[in-house]
């Protein structure tokens, strides 16, 4: 199994700290800060400034994660979609200044709808519509700007849901992202399959995985190592996914990015 590179998901003012490390090696950065109302209305142009100059040099993958919080690409009123909708059309333009290829949005898949999906008449049909009348205008600016979202699981407990949305788009311009400790958190709390099943279902439709680790009671975005991911079945499927998706550590303390990547390293699963 050949080891593969990683990289981090920082705000700008962090990358300071992992320059040498990311830039050296033209690792995969993911910016986080332009996901709340004020990172898209207020400070817009002052975090776009900031990250523009943090990634001054910078010659590897670029992505931003999007806005989530209470952004919902599934809302039932029909009055508030379009908001939705406006809002990450804002954040694909912060995704286009700065030179991001890749934009993570969450997902609208959880338990309840694994469960009911077959209880409810047309509830499959009923729930795409509505996402696609959220998402429509966004894969088109999407497929015009040269940037791909990827669709993180939250909340999912069937891969195959996620994948069959993304499919149904027919466009490269949507893709999917992992979070391997979401992952294993609906495994222990719902019974989903763990994360090397979530990489091989979604194939190469995969573009995009946050790394971190936990021990299945929150969700905690610790290094790898220090919760109960099996992290050599994550990387031995993630070695067989030909379409060489984004890998970033995703964890709460930005100080444990250079042990988490040791962990991995000494494993022999990255280089």
């Amino acid at each position: 199994m050949t080891p593969l590179k990683i990289g981090a998901c920082l705000a700008p003012h962090e990358i300071a700290d992992h320059r040498a490390w990311l830039f050296d090696d033209a690792r995969d950065i993911e910016l986080q800060g332009f996901s709340t109302h004020r990172d898209l209305t207020t400070e817009f142009e002052d975090r776009i400034s900031a990250a523009k100059e943090a990634l001054h040099g910078f010659e590897g993958r670029l992505g931003i994660h999007g806005p989530y919080e209470g952004l919902d690409m599934d809302n039932k009123d029909p009055e508030l979609r379009p908001l939705i909708t406006a809002r990450y059309l804002k954040a694909l333009e912060a995704a286009e200044r700065v030179g991001a290829r890749q934009m993570v949005l969450h997902s609208p898949f959880n338990r309840w709808y694994a469960w009911n999906r077959l209880n409810k008449p047309n509830y499959w049909e009923t729930k795409l519509a509505r996402i696609h009348d959220v998402m429509l205008p966004v894969v088109k600016a999407a497929e015009t700007a040269g940037i791909t979202l990827v669709i993180e699981n939250i909340l999912d407990v069937d891969p195959a849901s996620r994948r069959a949305m993304v499919d149904s788009f027919d466009t490269d311009a949507i893709a999917l992202s992992i979070d391997t400790g979401h992952v294993h958190l609906a495994r222990r709390m719902s019974g989903a399959p763990p994360v090397d099943y979530f990489v091989r279902d979604a194939g190469d439709q995969l573009r995009h995985v946050h790394l971190q680790d936990l021990d299945g009671h929150a969700d905690r975005h610790w290094a790898p190592g220090e919760g109960e991911i099996h992290w050599q079945e994550v990387f031995r499927a993630l070695s067989e996914c030909a379409s060489d998706p984004h890998l970033v550590l995703e964890l709460c303390r930005k100080s444990d990015i250079p042990q988490g990547f040791a962990y991995l390293k000494s494993l022999g699963l990255v280089e």
